[in-house]
């Protein structure tokens, strides 16, 4: 128990933020509109891990992600006048499509304001699951371009703005998830002993954590944020939201700069009653986890859908690398119950070829060199007979110019059946004595062969 001069030294309770009955309350209101989503055990992710893991599919929800709830949640407290105004909001797709979802349900008017990033599929979802009720309108490259577009717009015309997470109705909202969980759990015998939450703006991990604080103390929690965007890692070290210097887009759905006030109030306080730890997942395992949840579980999930799966693959206590035969939940006894949220599942079947690049990449399957060849006939020939091993196989070959007479550089890009198969390739490589330039992942080049 903690030290009398420990609890009167916390900060008190915002008024503003939700309490468990008010997710109850949430829960009723979206009751009539979106059913609850299923709990699935997960064959594959149990034997990688060791642990009974359990998918929550908010990827089944109508917009394919639990932003929905916290959507619906906030309109039906509108009143007759803020009705009549119209909403509005910014959006990486995924809440937007939440928005248009329930305007559509509610009859309210939803002006929408989406990065140029938003993949195409999102727009048109957008637009389908809105109708007549909702006009989109693309504004800056990101988020929190949008985000001011929205608050602009908002200004100007007394629509109301449906934040994309900060606000108590959304986190109400989407704590219906974790009271969903922990009734089904129930219902199957066991409860939770983790849970694996993806974040962006902390919407939904701070409703979770609201119910789970109350309902299940103690319980464990992952945070997974894409590495690229870890925005909740930055304020909790800093002690309050902050700016991130630089934002990676790949994980649109969680692309998020700063997490709300709100959110990470919730998430603060939910510290005294629940073990939260945190990971940034890097894109490339997100890659391999989405490539494995189509291939082999048969579930379509963009890159924030995947963030959370892609988590509980992180190197844990005897994991031999980053793509999996681990936890990243350190600790945690075998046969363990670990429930994941799986949101969302709008991915556009275009990036596709991205997704492959970066997971070869990730998985040490995929590499690429600046090669200076010699002038002469057979070069060509004398790398391919020398250099490559039986089963490496040329995917780029970019013959870029001519230095001068005797040399000319190629970018080259090889793919291999395994990781160990590059000390052979680059010992060979060494004995050609050709001139050769291994590009690293980070380099600013990499950006230039990624699909």
């Amino acid at each position: 128990m903690p030290a009398v001069d420990e609890v009167a030294s916390r900060p008190a309770r915002d008024p503003r933020l939700p309490t468990a009955a008010d997710v109850d309350r949430a829960a009723g209101l979206l009751g009539s509109v979106i059913a609850p989503t299923p709990l699935q055990r997960a064959d594959r992710l149990s034997a990688l891990t060791g642990l009974d893991v359990w998918l929550k599919r908010e990827d089944l929800t109508p917009v394919r992600s639990y932003k929905a709830r916290g959507a619906y949640t906030v309109l039906a407290g509108l009143s007759d006048e803020e009705r009549a105004r119209g909403v509005t909001c910014a959006s990486a797709g995924n809440h937007a499509q939440g928005v248009a979802f329930a305007c559509a349900r509610a009859g309210v008017h939803a002006t929408i304001f989406l990065p140029r990033t938003t993949p195409r599929q999102k727009r048109d979802r957008v637009a389908a699951l809105g109708g007549d009720q909702v006009e989109v309108v693309i504004a800056g490259d990101q988020y929190d371009d949008a985000a001011v577009a929205a608050a602009d717009f908002a200004a100007a015309s007394g629509a109301t703005v449906v934040p994309a997470f900060d606000h108590p109705g959304i986190i109400a909202g989407q704590g219906t998830v974790a009271a969903e969980i922990l009734a089904q759990s129930a219902g199957l015998g066991w409860q939770p002993d983790a849970l694996v939450l993806p974040v962006g703006g902390a919407g939904l991990i701070a409703g979770c954590l609201t119910v789970l604080g109350e309902r299940l103390p103690g319980a464990r929690v992952l945070a997974a944020e894409p590495a690229g965007a870890a925005s909740l890692a930055a304020a909790l070290a800093a002690g309050g939201p902050v700016e991130l210097d630089a934002v990676d887009p790949f994980v649109d759905g969680a692309a998020v700069r700063r997490v709300g006030e709100l959110t990470y109030r919730a998430v603060a306080d939910a510290r005294s009653s629940v073990e939260l730890s945190l990971a940034a997942v890097p894109e490339g395992l997100i890659c391999v986890e989405m490539l494995d949840l189509y291939q082999v579980d048969g579930i379509i999930a963009e890159p924030a859908g995947a963030l959370a799966p892609a988590a509980l693959r992180l190197p844990g206590p005897g994991a031999p690398d980053a793509a999996g035969g681990g936890t990243g939940i350190a600790g945690l006894p075998a046969g363990s119950h670990v429930v994941v949220v799986v949101s969302g599942g709008n991915n556009d079947v275009s990036r596709y070829a991205d997704i492959v690049e970066r997971a070869l990449v990730h998985e040490g399957l995929k590499h690429y060199f600046l090669v200076e060849f010699p002038q002469e006939p057979g070069a060509l020939r004398r790398f391919l007979d020398d250099v490559l091993g039986p089963d490496d196989d040329i995917t780029l070959f970019e013959y870029t110019k001519r230095n001068n007479r005797e040399t000319g550089p190629a970018l080259v890009g090889i793919e291999m059946q395994s990781p160990d198969d590059l000390a052979g390739l680059l010992a060979r490589m060494e004995e050609s004595r050709l001139r050769v330039e291994k590009v690293p992942p980070d380099s600013p080049l990499f950006g230039f062969v990624l699909s």
